[in-house]
């Protein structure tokens, strides 16, 4: 087998490994750390990395990852499993999105040694990690009280990504190009391939999405090959493809209430929700403007006028 080494540390076939990626410290010169956990099969294959808390209130997509590492999911019979709960982990002890410079990390990448904090871990990142990998899914949610329904989101052309997607098999595929300096762009520069999963809101655990995440992990391991699941893992519900899509958003100020489901069909003309005047006197009714999906709806009860409150897609079908 070929010698892998991760993080300074050589890993040996049969072995489960925490290792820690030291990008920054404290004001105090306290190391920070963040846990990678790395488990290696005796028998070659791919190296599969899953990864979470890039926002740090997204707390969705750790306990998706967590969940795989407590059951032992992460321990491959072929190839290599890298788990990263928790990237941004200055944001998760804060339980805020950003880093403390304010930086979005996900439009920090591929970053530079010496630049912004978001940078330094970006750096890090692709040059510690991103080389080792085969496959990467990245877990988000939605965010500022936006509840996603569960998604993975790719680019319809790609078709190997694409047929990775229909393998993890979520109520929704959602085609999506690359957002400029995320990481999804660089890694897929990079020559790797990566699917972005997202689902349910910031700064909750919603059990519904995690264990959507979960059973496409499994479906994604059986399908590398890495691992075999004695339970049905096969999805329950149809998979609907997205091309285009479409925000709706608050018409005047006031208070906000939904009146569909995430993830519903829904016809041209359907009343989706509605905006109030805490006085009672004024409505005004938000409806869909053609046939579409809800895959996406603001949790906020107090809106602004232009507000996001209904994101719409249009199915596509896929062969």
């Amino acid at each position: 087998m070929k010698k892998l080494t991760i993080l300074g540390e050589d890993i040996l076939p049969g072995k489960t490994v925490q290792l820690n990626l030291n990008v920054a410290k404290l004001h105090t010169h306290t190391q920070v750390q963040i846990p990678v956990f790395v488990s290696r099969s005796k028998k070659d294959g791919p190296v599969l990395l899953l990864m979470a808390g890039l926002h740090g209130d997204e707390i969705n997509g750790v306990e998706i990852v967590r969940r795989v590492v407590r059951n032992g999911w992460n321990k491959p019979s072929a190839g290599t499993i890298i788990c990263l709960p928790v990237f941004n982990i200055f944001g998760f002890l804060n339980r805020s999105r950003a880093l403390p410079d304010g930086r979005d990390l996900n439009r920090s990448f591929p970053g530079s040694k010496n630049g912004s904090l978001a940078s330094q871990f970006a750096y890090q990142f692709m040059k510690e990690l991103a080389p080792h990998v085969d496959y990467v899914i990245d877990f988000h949610t939605g965010a500022a009280q936006r509840n996603n329904a569960p998604q993975i989101r790719c680019v319809f052309k790609d078709k190997e990504s694409l047929e990775l997607a229909k393998v993890f098999a979520p109520p929704f595929i959602v085609h999506s190009g690359f957002i400029p300096k995320s990481i999804r762009e660089s890694v897929i520069k990079a020559g790797k391939k990566m699917l972005l999963f997202e689902g349910g809101m910031a700064n909750s655990i919603q059990e519904n999405i995690v264990l959507e995440g979960v059973a496409g992990v499994k479906r994604i391991l059986t399908h590398l090959q890495m691992r075999q699941f004695k339970e049905n893992i096969e999805a329950e519900q149809k998979t609907v493809f997205l091309k285009d899509d479409k925000w709706l958003r608050a018409p005047i100020s006031g208070m906000f209430q939904a009146m569909v489901e995430n993830g519903q069909k829904v016809e041209k003309d359907d009343v989706l929700g509605m905006v109030t005047d805490p006085f009672g006197k004024s409505v005004k009714k938000i409806k869909a403007t053609e046939s579409s999906y809800v895959f996406c709806i603001n949790e906020s009860p107090v809106v602004h006028k232009g507000d996001a409150v209904f994101h719409l897609g249009f199915e596509k079908e896929i062969a």
